[in-house]
C-alpha cells in the first residue's frame, strides 16, 4: 500500500538528511505505530505519505514514496486527499466549519462528490465512529475526544484508503484517548484501512499495532512486523517493556494484561519487602500537602473562586493553595477547568467570584519584571510565545529581560533538549523542543510560581527525563510548580501532589502515591501490573528488587 524507496528528505540548509536511505512497505489493512526520539523525524516521515513534504514543508526529496502506486512527488497533498487523510495534533487548527455534519461534509465538496453519495457517507461515518449524536453540535462545544473522532470523520467520508495520524492521543484524558483507539481499531480491522500512527504516549497504543517503524536521530528508519521485537531494541519504550526487560520476561508483554500474567513471582518476591497499597476504596478527602520549604507562606492562594464562561460554571467555590517546593499536578478529563484555572494563576484570566493570590499580589495586576519573575506560564500551544528568528535569539532575549548573564537561557535549554543549533529558526522546531526553548524562556526568570500546561506533548520519554529532572532541581530551590496533564506517567515520576477538577470543583486532593495505588484513574503501568504494591515506576522496583538481594546477602 504505501512504499519507501531509498527515500532521503533534506530540509534547506541542514547538514545532514532529515531521513536518509529509508526503503520499505507498509501493507494494505496493518496498523504501523511510528516511534523514535523527539526531533527524529516522525512528522517528516509522516508528512511524506501524502506528499506534504516536500511540497509544502520544503527540502529536496530523493527517491519515491508511493501510495497504490501513486507517487508523492508527482501529486501534491490535494491530489493525493483521496487516497490519504490526514489528522494533525491538534485537530481543531484543521477544522473550518462550525457544525459536526458540515465538518464531515467539507472534504466531500472539496472533492465534488454528488450530493446523494455525501448524504450516505456523512450518516455511514456518524454510525462508524459513534457520534450520530453530535451530529448537529458547534465544534467548539466537543470535548478534545469528540473533536479528536470528528476530525478523523471528516477524513474518512473521502473514503481514503491511508489514514496518518500524528499524536492523536496527546492532549486527551484517558477515556478519550481509549474512545479514539478503539475506534481506529474498528477502522483497521473492519474496513481493512491502513493506519500509520505516530505517539510518544506508546503505553497507551504499542499493544495495538501490527507492525513497528523506528526512526533514530541519524535519520535512520526500519520495520518490524514483530512488535515486542521492535520494542527490544527502540531507543524509546514504554514502562510495561521496561518492566520485562528488567524481569526477563518472555515473551515481552506489551499490554498491562499479559505482564500481569508474567509478574505473579515478581508482586511475591517485592511483597516480602514492600508494605500493601492503601485499599482500592480509600477515601480522598482533601489533604493538601503544607509547605515543602519550612517557614514559607503559600506560592498562590485560590479562596472560594468561581469562573462561569458562556453560561456555564467552570470552577465553583474553588479553594487551592500551592506552596513552594510542590510539584502539583492538575487533572481532570478534557473541560474539567484546568487550563481556566491556569490562567487565573498566571493572570491572564480574572474570576467571576473569590480571590487569586500569587505571593501576595493579584497575578492580574502584575505587569513586566514583577511578572516575570513571580509567574512563568508554558501554554498548550508554546510556539504562540515565540518571535524571533532563531533559538539563539530567543534565548538572548530572554536573558536581556530578566537580566540574566548572556548564555543563561541557551544553557537551560542544552539541560532539557541537548544539541538544538542555536541559528534554528522556532518554526523548525519539533513540537517537543519549541517546548522546551519556551520552557528555558520561563525558567530563566527564575519565577516563583511555575505553570505547564500538558507539558509532555511531543515528548518521548528521555525528554519527560530530562524535563523532571529540570523541575525537581527547581523544586527543590523552592519553586511553586503547577501542571496540567493527562500524562499518569509524569505523575508518577515527578508529581508530589494530585488535585483533580470534576464538576466545578476539586474531588481529589492527595499526595501523589496514595492517588496512583487507590485507584486506577490515577495508577501508571508498573502500578497496574504490580498492585496492590505501591510502586510506580521501573526505577522503584529496581530499588526495591536491589533492597532485596541486599537484605538476602546480609542473612547469608
Amino acid at each position: 500500500m504505501i512504499e519507501f524507496q531509498t527515500v532521503d528528505l533534506t530540509y534547506d540548509g541542514s547538514r545532514r538528511p532529515q531521513l536518509h536511505g529509508v526503503d520499505l512497505t507498509i501493507p494494505e489493512g496493518e496498523l504501523a505505530l511510528v516511534v523514535g526520539p523527539t526531533g527524529s523525524g516522525k512528522s517528516t516521515f509522516l508528512n511524506l505519505i501524502n506528499g506534504l513534504a516536500p511540497h509544502f514543508t520544503g527540502g529536496t526529496l530523493a527517491g519515491r514514496v508511493l501510495v497504490a502506486g501513486r507517487s508523492t512527488a508527482d501529486h501534491p497533498p490535494r491530489e493525493m486527499a483521496d487516497l490519504v487523510g490526514v489528522v494533525r495534533q491538534d485537530p481543531q487548527t484543521g477544522f473550518v466549519t462550525d457544525i459536526v455534519e458540515d465538518e464531515l461534509a467539507y472534504t466531500m465538496e472539496s472533492l465534488a462528490v454528488a450530493p446523494a453519495v455525501m448524504r450516505r457517507r456523512v450518516e455511514e461515518t456518524l454510525d462508524l465512529l459513534g457520534i450520530a449524536p453530535l451530529r448537529d453540535r458547534p465544534l467548539r462545544s466537543l470535548s478534545g475526544g469528540e473533536r479528536q473522532r470528528v476530525a478523523i470523520g471528516s477524513v474518512l467520508t473521502a473514503h481514503p484508503r491511508v489514514l496518518v495520524l500524528d499524536e492523536p492521543t496527546s492532549a486527551l484524558d484517558p477515556q478519550a484517548a481509549e474512545e479514539v483507539l478503539a475506534a481506529v481499531q474498528r477502522l483497521v480491522h473492519d474496513l481493512g484501512l491502513t493506519v500509520v500512527l505516530s505517539e510518544h504516549r506508546l503505553e497507551r497504543v504499542v499493544q495495538y499495532a501490527d507492525s513497528v517503524i523506528t526512526l533514530d536521530d541519524a535519520g535512520r528508519v526500519e520495520r518490524d512486523p514483530v512488535p515486542a521485537r521492535a520494542m527490544v531494541s527502540a531507543p524509546v519504550r514504554p514502562p510495561v517493556v521496561e518492566l520485562g526487560l528488567f524481569a526477563q520476561w518472555r515473551p515481552l508483554p506489551l499490554s498491562i494484561r499479559d505482564a500481569r500474567r508474567a509478574a505473579a513471582e515478581l508482586r511475591q518476591t517485592l511483597t516480602e519487602q514492600t508494605p500493601a497499597a492503601p485499599h482500592a476504596e480509600t477515601a480522598f478527602p482533601p489533604s493538601p500537602a503544607g509547605p515543602v520549604v519550612s517557614g514559607a507562606a503559600p506560592a498562590a492562594v485560590l479562596d472560594r473562586v468561581r469562573v462561569v464562561r458562556g453560561g456555564r460554571t467552570v470552577l465553583r467555590n474553588l479553594d487551592l493553595a500551592v506552596h513552594p517546593g510542590e510539584i502539583v499536578a492538575l487533572m481532570g478529563r478534557n473541560g474539567a477547568g484546568k487550563t481556566t484555572l491556569l490562567n487565573l494563576l498566571a493572570g491572564t484570566a480574572r474570576p467571576d467570584g473569590g480571590r487569586v493570590v500569587v505571593g501576595d499580589r493579584d497575578p492580574a495586576g502584575l505587569k513586566g519584571a514583577e511578572l516575570v519573575a513571580s509567574v512563568g506560564f508554558v501554554p498548550q500551544e508554546p510556539g504562540l510565545l515565540l518571535w524571533a528568528e532563531s533559538v539563539a535569539a530567543e534565548c538572548a532575549g530572554a536573558d536581556r529581560d530578566t537580566g540574566r548573564p548572556p548564555g543563561t537561557a541557551l544553557g537551560i535549554l542544552a539541560g532539557l533538549q541537548p544539541g538544538v543549533d542555536p541559528g534554528t529558526h522556532p518554526g523548525d522546531l519539533s513540537e517537543g523542543t519549541r517546548l522546551a526553548l519556551v520552557l528555558a524562556v520561563m525558567l530563566t526568570g527564575d519565577p516563583g510560581l511555575l505553570l505547564l500546561d500538558e507539558p509532555t506533548r511531543g515528548l518521548d520519554y528521555h525528554a519527560k527525563s530530562r524535563l523532571g529532572d529540570t523541575l525537581r532541581t527547581r523544586a527543590a530551590g523552592g519553586q511553586a510548580i503547577v501542571v496540567a496533564t493527562h500524562d499518569v506517567e509524569l505523575v508518577a515520576e515527578l508529581c508530589t501532589r494530585v488535585v483533580m477538577l470534576g464538576d466545578a470543583d476539586v474531588v481529589v486532593d492527595a499526595d501523589a502515591r496514595t492517588a496512583a495505588t487507590s485507584s486506577p484513574v490515577f495508577a501508571p503501568q508498573v502500578a497496574k501490573v504490580l498492585s496492590p504494591l505501591p510502586l510506580l515506576t521501573v526505577a522503584e522496583v529496581r530499588q526495591a528488587a536491589a533492597d532485596i538481594a541486599e537484605a538476602r546477602g546480609a542473612l547469608q
